[in-house]
């Protein structure tokens, strides 16, 4: 069975200016134990993490905003997914002591449900000294140690000062210098995704697809670009004993959207989604082939980064009318056993406000 394609993987760098948060791309970038997620409104978050298969596990997250003289602030947490005698036994409130290069740089607060530490602004500009050159970089409390592995953390900043356009300033991370600090780019707003109206269901929507016949499976075929991810096995060898795919739901008096499985693999399915025309011809648009579940003119796809569900990918679209608009995009970051669900919120596409 062919497997779909990974939803974690890096993404190309764009970095061409735009006018409206709805025109930037957002990107995705990985480079060792570090990673990078920066948003449509140019916000950009870098994740590191401790090696993987470490016996205790750490990561940090390093956020910005865009726009002159925004600072970096800096979050911490301890990993936990399994059983972890050591991590088990942190008291309700504990603290570690941040360490770099041999040198004591003082505590930061956790407690022991969320696990979550800040970093104060000392620190934080001490972290990203360190980052930039090879370091040693530990959290220490009583003899055990949470080391942060510097390996990839100046390319990922590196692409957080060219995406936010700060790179030759002073405010650049790696590459300061003393072009004016006006030159970053300044922030945008979050899309805003106006909801559509859906029209209500037919008697007939439910045998549409029936009475289409084998043109419409041959329009919708038509769509897919990769036959390795995008299989869809119904659009090619229907099975006529199944009544539940494909499915249609209405979106207007002329429009339906026609859903069916496209792939499966050991703990994902992803299901294609395409918007139809009702009468011929029928010039499908392609949503997705990820998706997870349609509800009241929103598409979702989640899907895990691995079986043991410590990192996951989330899409939406939403329907405004004439199609569905991607309105939210984001990960938890590395598959490093930092927690159940992921270690962090990681978007590269959000509405107004930073929300969906």
């Amino acid at each position: 069975m062919p497997s779909p394609a990974p939803l974690l993987c890096a993404a190309l760098l764009l970095t061409a200016p735009a006018l409206h948060a709805a025109d930037l791309p957002g990107t995705r970038f990985f480079h060792g134990d570090w990673e990078l997620a920066c948003d449509n409104t140019r916000t950009c978050r870098a994740a590191g993490y401790s090696v993987d298969g470490a016996e205790l596990g750490i990561a940090v997250l390093l956020t910005r905003p865009a726009g002159p003289g925004q600072p970096v602030t800096a979050q911490v947490k301890v990993g936990r997914y399994d059983d972890n005698p050591i991590v088990d036994k942190l008291p309700r409130n504990f603290q570690l002591t941040l360490r770099i290069n041999g040198t004591p740089h003082g505590a930061v607060a956790f407690d022991s449900d969320s696990l979550l530490g800040e970093l104060n602004p000392a620190q934080t500009k001490a972290l990203l000294a360190a980052l930039t050159r090879k370091s040693s970089i530990e959290f220490v409390r009583k003899g055990n140690t949470w080391a942060l592995s510097d390996t990839g953390a100046a390319a990922v900043l590196l692409k957080m000062d060219e995406f936010q356009g700060r790179l030759g300033t002073p405010g650049a991370l790696i590459r300061p210098g003393t072009q004016p600090e006006s030159k970053a780019l300044p922030p945008l707003l979050g899309l805003v995704v106006k909801p559509g109206a859906i029209a209500p269901a037919r008697p007939g929507d439910k045998t549409w697809v029936k009475q289409q016949g084998p043109a419409l499976l041959k329009a919708l075929r038509a769509t897919l670009k990769n036959d390795e991810t995008d299989y869809c096995p119904d659009l090619t060898e229907p099975d006529p004993s199944n009544e539940a795919t494909p499915t249609v739901t209405r979106l207007t008096d002329t429009r339906l959207l026609v859903s069916t499985r496209c792939w499966s693999g050991a703990y994902n399915v992803g299901h294609g989604y395409w918007i139809v025309n009702q009468a011929p011809p029928y010039q499908p648009v392609l949503v997705t082939t990820q998706g997870s579940e349609y509800e009241a003119g929103t598409i979702t796809a989640t899907q895990k980064g691995r079986g043991l569900g410590d990192c996951w990918s989330m899409e939406e679209w939403k329907w405004d009318g004439k199609g569905f608009v991607l309105a939210h995009a984001t990960s938890t970051g590395m598959c490093r056993l930092i927690a159940p669900g992921g270690a962090w919120d990681l978007p590269t596409r959000v509405g107004l406000g930073g929300g969906e």
